[in-house]
C-alpha cells in the first residue's frame, strides 16, 4: 500500500490516474480518516443522522461477527478428544453462515452511507470483549466456552435489534434473521451440554474458562 503525504487542503492532493483523491486527510492511499467514513447521504426515508446512527450500531455488530468467524475456525482447528469429528464438522457450515452475515452487515452499512471497516485493528480497538481464551482443548471444553461466547453475542445482537428497530425496520429485519441463525447454532452447542432433565453442564458460569471447566467436569463425572 502506497503512502500519501498528509494534507489539509484537498486541492493539494496529487492526482492518481487523472482523478483527484477525494479525502481531506489520509495516512495511506485510499484509507480515509474517521470523518470521511460518513457520506452526505443515507437510504431514502431516513435522515442522515438516523441512517448514520444505525450504521454505527451495525459496525459494532460487524466487528462482533468478524471476530466470531475467526473464533469458530480457531475452535474447528483446535478441538480434540471424544466426538471430535462431530464437533469439527458441525462448525464449518455455521462459519459460512456467519461470513454471509458479515457481508450482509457490511453492505447494509454502506447502503446507509457509511464506509464499513473490516480490518483486524478495528476489531481489536473497538471490541468490548476479551479474546477467545482456549487453544487445544477437548470438545466439551470448547463447547462450554462457545456457550459463553454465544450468550454474550446474542445478548448484544438483541440489544442492537431493539435499538435499531425504533429507527430502521429494514436493518432490524436483517438482525432478526441473523439472531435466528445464531440462536439455532447456539442450540446445537447446548444440546451437547444438556442433560436429559434439561440442565446445562455450564450452569451459572459467567465466562469462557469457567464454562469450559464446568462442561469438562460434568463430562468426566458422566463417564465414571
Amino acid at each position: 500500500m502506497a503512502y500519501v503525504t498528509l494534507v489539509d487542503d484537498v486541492s493539494t492532493v496529487p492526482q492518481a490516474g487523472g482523478i483527484a483523491l477525494r479525502c481531506e486527510r489520509t495516512t495511506f492511499e485510499g484509507m480515509a480518516t474517521e470523518s470521511a467514513r460518513y457520506g452526505a447521504y443515507t437510504t431514502p426515508g431516513l435522515s442522515n443522522e438516523n441512517g448514520h446512527e444505525v450504521a454505527k450500531l451495525l459496525q459494532d455488530r460487524l466487528n462482533a461477527l468478524n471476530d466470531l468467524q475467526l473464533t469458530l475456525k480457531h475452535v474447528h482447528w483446535n478441538v480434540v478428544g471424544p466426538h471430535f469429528i462431530a464437533v469439527h464438522e458441525m462448525i464449518d457450515p455455521h462459519v459460512e453462515e456467519v461470513r454471509a452475515m458479515v457481508d450482509e452487515t457490511a453492505e447494509r452499512i454502506a447502503t446507509l452511507g457509511m464506509a464499513p471497516i473490516g480490518t483486524p485493528s478495528a476489531i481489536v480497538e473497538h471490541r468490548t470483549w476479551d479474546d477467545y481464551s482456549l487453544n487445544r482443548a477437548t470438545t466439551n471444553e470448547h463447547l462450554g466456552a462457545l456457550d459463553a461466547v454465544y450468550n454474550g453475542l446474542l445478548e448484544s445482537h438483541r440489544k442492537a435489534q431493539e435499538t435499531v428497530g425504533e429507527i430502521d425496520a429494514v436493518s432490524e429485519d436483517m438482525l432478526i434473521g441473523q439472531i435466528k441463525q445464531l440462536e439455532l447454532f447456539h442450540w446445537f452447542v447446548r444440546a451437547h451440554l444438556e442433560s436429559s432433565g434439561g440442565a446445562l453442564s455450564t450452569g451459572d458460569a459467567t465466562g469462557e474458562k469457567e464454562s469450559a471447566k464446568k462442561a469438562a467436569t460434568s463430562a468426566k463425572q458422566g463417564t465414571e
